[in-house]
């Protein structure tokens, strides 16, 4: 319900689609409060979808979640995930784009919970005029992939 993170995953499928796969390699990191279980993270999950929909390809089938040893050379046009556990960390999320001699990071850092409730609070009110539909977040910022 978060504002900030539908709008990083609108840029992250826009920087997806326009930065070649053959050049361009896309991380996702994420760092969350000790306490949290899954890994990764549902946001993480989201902006990898954003990035996969923006490469056309299939998440699933090009995700690398696990690096430990000796892994080998990047495969070319996955995307990677690594998640990091500490502290009270609400969420941070980061897309790297990683080219040769260039990076482009897209961020958001959640600081409090409470943007959440504001978020859907937007949601609730921009819903209020609108027809009976299905409808998301995108639709409540006026954007879409």
């Amino acid at each position: 319900m978060s504002l900030g993170v539908n709008l990083l995953g609108v840029l992250t499928a826009k920087a997806a689609k326009a930065l070649p796969a053959a050049g361009w390699d896309i991380e996702i990191v994420e760092m969350h409060h000790k306490h949290k279980v899954d890994a990764p993270s549902g946001t993480a999950l989201l902006l990898g979808e954003a990035a996969a929909h923006g490469r056309g390809i299939d998440l699933a089938a090009q995700s690398v979640r696990v690096r430990d040893g000796h892994t080998g050379p990047r495969p070319m046009g996955t995307i990677g995930f690594a998640a990091l556990r500490g502290g009270s960390i609400v969420g941070d999320h980061s897309v790297m784009l990683a080219g040769e001699g260039e990076l482009v990071t897209l961020s958001h850092s959640a600081r409090d919970r409470s943007i959440f409730a504001r978020g859907a609070v937007a949601a609730a009110l921009w819903a209020r005029s609108q027809k009976p539909g299905h409808y998301s977040m995108l639709d409540v910022l006026g954007l879409s992939y």
